[in-house]
């Protein structure tokens, strides 16, 4: 029997561009989708307690998806609000759940947690805490990594069920692309070389250097139905305090990503640098053993596999969106 039939799930941000995946990899798995309930914003402001009380009730499962998340640049324009609505949103909704008696809370975790300068490469899970985050991340990891605390201390004083899962950079389908001041940097490498190529655009001009005191810059990125699995996998199967780390395990220089977009979106203009824009950290990439050991994830999505669903979904989203 499946471990989600007949129960009731709440999933916060499942109308978002992680949440359709997780709702639709929960149906997978045997969820109802009339038990599955997401909340609306302003409908339910999740960052009051009063409405996290009305969502949690009579809920078995909780997945804690909504955020106040982009990139560098959102993050460096909205340290506060990132910071507050994080934390709030995360207290009262587990807070809410433990009165209730959710039986299963799954809180989301972010990469941006993890130190400046970790110790090592690939980041483990262990070393969450042997440094402050890249600064321009640090308001947004730093609320995350606080739920991941409060998780482990209600484990311990309530014997509430919490796990953290961790995930790092995502991309695919539905992202930030028309919402240009959220976007991270794959949707915003996409747009721009899509749009020159269809605006006849002679160049494209991308952030940062690509370097770090001389060393390239790199990520990891996880293609967002990846992530739904290993969050429905780890609900299903994980019960523990420590966090997990879910990821594809291999990174990427950032100047290679700028030109392998470039090639799949067919961009044939030149590509300026803004050296007065951040890199952001220097390296990210995570050990994923935890995962594959605990609950069976590994990513399947092939980096290029994921990288063309994503350009053919903006290229197609572009269109309907010019014939209205």
């Amino acid at each position: 029997m499946s471990f989600f039939k007949g129960k009731k799930i709440l999933v916060t941000g499942g109308d978002g561009f992680l949440g359709g995946p997780v709702i639709a990899r929960l149906v997978e798995r045997g969820a109802e989708p009339e038990n599955i309930f997401v909340p609306d914003f302003p409908e339910y402001d999740l960052r009051t307690p009063a409405d996290c009380s009305k969502v949690v009730a009579g809920r078995e499962i909780a997945i804690h998806l909504a955020a106040n998340a982009g990139g560098i640049g959102w993050n460096r324009a909205h340290p506060g609000a990132l910071f507050y609505d994080n934390a709030a949103m995360g207290i009262h909704i587990m807070e809410e759940a433990r009165k209730a008696g959710v039986s299963k809370f799954v809180q989301i975790g972010t990469v941006c947690a993890y130190p400046f300068q970790p110790p090592r490469i690939p980041f483990r899970e262990d070393d969450l805490w042997e440094g402050y985050p890249e600064p321009t991340n640090a308001p947004y990891g730093i609320a995350k990594k606080m739920l991941m605390v409060m998780a482990q201390a209600y484990r311990q004083e309530y014997g509430f069920n919490a796990i953290y899962v961790l995930p790092v950079n995502l991309y695919g389908p539905r992202d930030h692309f028309f919402e240009p001041e959220k976007s991270h940097v794959i949707p915003a490498l996409i747009q721009k070389f899509v749009d020159a190529r269809e605006t006849g655009a002679e160049q494209v001009t991308v952030w940062g250097s690509g370097f770090y005191q001389g060393v390239p810059v790199s990520r990891e990125f996880l293609f967002v139905d990846d992530a739904a699995e290993a969050i429905v996998l780890a609900t299903e199967r994980y019960d523990k305090p420590e966090p997990v780390n879910i990821g594809a395990g291999r990174e990427i220089p950032i100047n290679d990503l700028i030109e392998l977009v470039r090639r799949m979106t067919g961009f044939k203009g030149k590509v300026v640098r803004d050296l007065t824009r951040p890199d952001g950290q220097p390296r990210r990439c995570l050990d994923t053993t935890r995962a594959r050991e605990e609950f069976g994830f590994v990513a399947r999505t092939s980096f290029e596999d994921g990288l063309r669903k994503t350009i053919e979904w903006y290229e197609n989203a572009r269109r309907e969106k010019g014939a209205k």
